[in-house]
This record gives C-alpha cells, structure tokens and sequence, in this order.
C-alpha cells in the first residue's frame, strides 16, 4: 500500500470520542432542546419516578422527534422485549392524515411517546392472554434513553419500553426487571441509613455483560440447513485440529474480522452502547465483546442491540454470526458473563471491600446478605440461565457447572473463616509485589485474591459475576433474580437490625449467622470435578442439570412468596412464565428433530447411498482386474453399509418418538419427553452420521464440515 494509500485508509479511523452516543436522546441532548421546565420535570421522573402529564410529554415528543428527523429517522417504534428472548417493534411514519392540498405533515405527539398498543396475541403469554385477546400496550421507559438505528431501511426512532397484557399482566424482560430495581433500591437504602447514610438517595444495580459469539461465511452457513433452522449443527465431525493447541484464544485479530468488529464498534458508539473490549475467544471462529457497566435496565438494553447490531453487521461483510450455545459439538460453546454489582448516585458501591474488608462492616453485612440469598435461592438462580442450548454447555467442562456455588477469593474467604471460627475477624490478606526477574519490567502489585473460572458466581474485587447465562439469553431475568433475591435478604437484615437495642452487636451477629448458616454454598476448587459433585450431594445443594429441571423453581412456593412480597412478580406470571419456557423448550428440540430428519431423509442417506454404489461399481471392476484385491473396497463397502442401516434405524426411531411428542398437550409432560426421549434418540442418530462424514469422499458429503466452518473465517 502506498503513502497515500495508507493516508485514505486513516481517514476512516473515527474517534470513539467524537461519535460516541450521536444517535442518542441522552440528558445532553435533552438539556439543549428542551424547555428548563420541562427537562426539569422528566430529569425528577427519571430520579424518583412518577406520572409524566400529556403537556409536558407534547413537549418532549416534539422535540424528540425533530432531533431524530434531524438525524435521518422517519419513523418511530417502541422497541420492547417480549418473552422470545428477543426484541419486538413495530414502525409508524412521523406523518398524518393527508391535507386537501395532498400534502402531509409531520408529527409526534405525547401519547404516541408514552403509550403504544401492539398486538399482544401473537407474543408468548403462557396463557394469559387468549388467542382472541389481542390488546396489548406499550410504555416508555424514560430512564433508557431513546436512540436513532440506522440501517438499511434508513433512521428509525426507537423508544424503549415496557410490554404488558391489556390486564396489566407483564408480558416482557423489562417490566420485572425495573419492578425488581424499585425492590433493591427501597430495601439497600433501608440498610444504608441503619449505617448513618442520609446522602445517597438512590441505589442502582449496575451491570456489564460480556458477549460471545462465533463468526462463519455466510455461503457456507447456508449451505447447512441445520444452522440455518436451529442456529446449531445437529451433525458434525471434529476435523484434525480444533481448540487444542490454546492458540486461538487472544490471537492476533484477522484483516477481515477486524473490519467486521470496526464497523460493529462505529455503530454502538453512535447509539451509546459503551463496546470496549473485543478479542478472540478459546474455540476456532469464536470471538467476544464486553461493555462497560451501566444501569440494570440499561444494560439489558444495550446486551440486546450488541446481538442485533453483531448479526447485521455480519451480514454486511459476508458473514453469519452465531449465537447458539454450542453450535459446534467439540469446541467450547459461547456463554455470556454478567457482572453485578450495587451502586448509589453518589458513588458508592456497595460490594467495595475497601482496603481492610475485615472491619468494613457495612461490606460484610452486604456479602453476608447476598450469600444466604444465593444459597436460599440457588435454584432460582439456576433457573434464570436455564436455556435449551444452556443444557448442552453447562458442566461440559467449558462453563460453570450446573451447581450453584459462590467464590469469594483468598482474602474474603480467609475474613468469613476468622469470623466463622472464632467469631471475629482481625486481619486481611494483603497483596504483593510480582517479581518477574527482569529488571526492565515494571513491577506488578499482585491481587490478594485469584480468580475461579469455574465458579459460577465469582467475586471479582468489587462484584459478582455470574457465569452461567447462555449467549442467546437476555441478561434481564438473572438480574431480576439477583435483584430480589437480594433485596429479600437486606429486608430481613433490615427487620433485625431495626428492631435492635444494640446495633453494633446486632449487627456483628447477624454477620456471623448468615455466613454460618449459609457456609455449604461457598466452594473455591475445581467446579468441574467429580469430586465437587459428589461434595454438592453431601451439601445439599440442588443440581439441576437441565432447563426442564430446573424451571418448577419458578413457582416454588417460597418463589412465589418473595416475588409477590417485593411486586416483581404475581403468581399468575410466574405460571404463565413456566409454561412459556415448557413450551420454549418442547418447540425448541422439535425443531431440531424436524431438521435432522428431514437433512438425513433428503441430504444424507442419499449422498452415502451414491457413494456407496461407487464402491460397490469399483469393488466389481477390481474383481474383474487380474491384479488387484477386493477386499479394502469390500470391508469399506461393508462399514459404510453397515453404518447406513444403522442411520435408517436410528432415523425411523425418531421419527416415531417426535411424532408421540408432537401429540402431547404443551405443557410440563410434554417437555419432559422431548427431553427423556427425543433428545437420545436425535443423539444416536448422529452418532452413525458423524461416522460417516469420516468415511465418505468430500465430494459426496452433502454439506460444508467442522473444518470449513470453524477454519476459513
């Protein structure tokens, strides 16, 4: 490349700096454009909540739509997250009725800004709403800005919102999520003034999601109908090399991957969603992106547009992104780390252990608080992870296990040990300086705490992160959990302490029983042992290796007790949650039995049929030549037929056991045999397909390999 050359090619570099939140309706931008009074007024909803009135959302709206006009948008939607995992819009134009002089005008006004009404009918409901029963309504969630996405039909103005039935019933991600925010907020601040706090007025969970995903050319991808239908390879073998070696991960970035994460990063900047870091991830073809720590709500909004904005993208530079779970048998699959943590608005984060964690009092009450709320409510935490693809990853010794645990790091663990044996904590493990050996290094302040990848919930110096969600999963319902489960705990510190006659002693207490009592659920080894395993079993704790086991946590009784306490939850959601996610699941796997039925009846056995009548045509003409031998043709005819039938066989068994499935009513039973019976028999069908890609010739096997995917990227 030339001087000059190479100076064009710098003239695309954009500073994050100057781009970042452009298509954002963020506080700056509001500021500018809206009355003192009105900003006034959305800037204390925002705060402390309450009604906005039809005068004042005029305003906004107006102001709000000129900006995004100004921006390119000609139509507006409210962007909400429903119960497929995914998002929802629907587009209207900024225009009216026709004038008699067959103009238009354009215009936005409060109510379509505050309130919208989409078809509730067609959106999973697990029975709360009936076929017939079409209303649905919309509302603006004003604490996550709007934003502008552009794309191929142009600007489009997205409102974020909450989704409910036209009972008022929560048909969404986002309406639990900031139900179970208010909870936190109320029962942490309860804690804080037992502590003297008067300052801080509100306390936020914050959250920074980190997201995997794998990258294959779009033409090979379409050329396997098992990714096209399922997002997975329902068949597949491993080709010489795969993860092995460990050099995939943190490599030097590929030209044409580069290019494709550049532009990804351009357009989150622009809508505000802060992508720092990207590199590649352990399997072939597999990559991740994190961002930094915002607000629950946020967060869980911005998680969604890096999936929407990484499959456009791709797209666009002849790729297809995957976010499956496992989408390669044999290679790690792709999961999506939530980091948790509570913070006031005045900067204070409660999970900081300080420098002296073993009289940081408030710190160890927190801690306390939040193990006995993991450990009472491990299985509903399980739970919110809980996904079809989920249950092909989780324990395979590339993710946490399927058991609940919580690390706490050296110098935590070593404080809970003071204070479990000898009921008080005197010291706390300092850190050290690294030595490298080489002078010319710098040198490095060595944590006091390691790191656990196994843990499936792991303090993190200042946080929790949570290990086990799925990488198609939204990050809202853990964080609803994590959230009330949470503020369930600081409600009865809160009740005890409040009713003290000594709090300092009360408190001490307190500390030292939710740490005794709730001890079982701390483990720092190896969570992909068998031996922890065996260990979990003597504890106690719940091991619920699948999404069908693990959903009746969803309406335990003391699940339903504490949702409806803190009004995140009633018990007729929660039902109606369960069935939506029986059914998830029952769809799900039928879908998947239904590709590999139809690629092994219409791709497969045909191909391995013409292949082995080339055989049988070449064992004849070497019988027919004087100078050769028959029989390494013979036995490979013979494998190859033999691996046929076994396919035949296989094929007609899952046929029928889909069939019986598919005559269930939905329900709990129904996804139990999709579980106990559909999915062994789809895994003995592959089985005898995956030999046989390892036998027949490249050129009769009818789809692109392991090898072409995972490796010409």
């Amino acid at each position: 490349m030339s001087r000059k050359d190479s100076g064009k090619e710098m003239e695309e570099f954009i500073n994050a700096a100057d781009i970042f939140g452009e298509n954002v309706f963020n506080d700056s931008v509001m500021q500018e454009r809206l009355p003192k009074k009105i900003y006034a007024k959305l800037r204390e909803i925002i705060r402390d909540g309450g009604d906005l009135d039809l005068d004042t959302a005029d305003v906004i709206a107006h102001e709000m739509k000129e900006w995004a006009i100004e921006k390119g948008a000609t139509h507006y939607t409210h962007w909400f997250q429903p119960l497929t995992g995914t998002t929802a819009e629907k587009h209207d134009a900024f225009i009216t009725s026709p004038l008699p002089s067959g103009k238009v005008l354009v215009s936005f006004s409060g109510k379509e800004l505050i309130k919208g009404e989409p078809d509730a009918s067609s959106f999973p409901s697990g029975g709360l709403r009936a076929t017939f029963e079409a209303r649905g309504y919309t509302a603006w969630d004003c604490t996550s800005p709007a934003f502008v996405r552009q794309d191929a039909g142009g600007g489009t103005l997205c409102i974020p919102t909450a989704f409910c039935s036209y009972s008022g019933d929560a048909l969404d991600q986002k309406t639990p999520l900031l139900r179970s925010m208010e909870a936190i907020n109320k029962e942490a601040l309860r804690l804080l003034r037992l502590f003297g706090n008067t300052t801080s007025k509100k306390v936020l969970p914050s959250v920074g999601a980190e997201q995997e995903y794998f990258l294959i050319d779009i033409d090979k991808f379409r050329l396997r109908k098992d990714l096209v239908y399922t997002g997975r390879t329902l068949f597949g073998s491993m080709p010489a090399k795969g993860q092995e070696l460990d050099d995939h991960y943190y490599g030097a970035i590929r030209a044409r991957v580069a290019s494709f994460m550049k532009d990804v990063n351009r357009e989150l900047w622009r809508m505000g969603v802060t992508a720092k870091t990207q590199h590649k991830e352990v399997a072939p073809a597999q990559h991740e992106l994190a961002c930094i720590y915002d607000q629950a709500n946020v967060a869980t909004d911005a998680n969604q547009l890096v999936m929407q904005t990484l499959k456009r993208i791709a797209y666009e530079h002849r790729f297809k992104c995957l976010l499956h779970e496992k989408p390669f048998e044999g290679v790690n699959g792709s999961g999506k780390h939530n980091n948790w943590s509570l913070n006031t608005d005045d900067g204070i984060n409660l999970l900081d252990p300080g420098k002296t964690p073993h009289d940081n009092i408030q710190f160890l009450l927190v801690l306390s608080c939040i193990v006995k709320a993991v450990d009472e409510h491990a299985g509903l935490l399980r739970e919110s992870a809980a996904d079809p693809g989920n249950d092909s990853r989780l324990g395979a010794n590339e993710a946490p296990p399927a058991i609940m645990s919580v690390f706490l790091g050296e110098q935590i663990s070593d404080v809970v040990e003071q204070l479990v044996s000898t009921g008080m904590a005197t010291s706390s493990l300092k850190g050290e300086i690294l030595q490298m050996g080489v002078r010319s290094l710098p040198e490095l302040y060595k944590d006091a705490t390691d790191r656990n990848r196994t843990s499936p919930f792991a303090f993190t110096g200042n946080k929790f992160e949570f290990r086990m969600l799925g990488s198609r999963d939204s990050i809202a319902e853990p964080n609803v959990v994590l959230n009330t489960i949470t503020a369930e705990a600081f409600c009865d510190a809160c009740d005890i302490l409040e009713a003290a006659d000594d709090f300092e002693t009360a408190v001490h207490d307190l500390i030292m029983k939710n740490f005794r009592d709730h001890q079982r659920i701390l483990f720092s080894g190896n969570g992909y042992s068998e031996a922890w395993v065996r260990e979990a079993a003597r504890r106690g704790l719940p091991n619920l290796q699948s999404m069908v086991d693990a959903i009746p946590e969803l309406t335990a009784p003391k699940t339903v007790a504490m949702y409806q306490k803190f009004g995140v939850f009633s018990q007729r959601e929660l039902e109606s949650r369960a069935e939506v996610k029986y059914e998830c699941y029952a769809k799900t796997v039928n879908i998947e039995a239904k590709a590999m039925i139809n690629i092994t009846g219409k791709q497969i056995i045909p191909a391995v049929v013409q292949y082995a009548g080339k055989l049988a045509e070449s064992v004849c003409r070497i019988r027919e030549a004087a100078s050769g031998s028959d029989a390494v043709a013979r036995r490979l005819l013979e494998r190859t037929t033999a691996l046929l039938d076994e396919t035949q066989q296989a094929l007609d068994t899952l046929v029928s056991v889909d069939q019986k499935a598919e005559r269930m009513e939905e329900g709990r039973e129904q996804a139990v045999y999709y579980r106990e019976c559909v999915v062994p028999a789809m895994q003995a069908l592959r089985q005898p397909v995956d030999q046989l890609e390892r036998i027949v010739d490249k050129s009769h096997w009818p789809m692109p390999s392991y090898g072409d995917l995972l490796f010409e990227v």
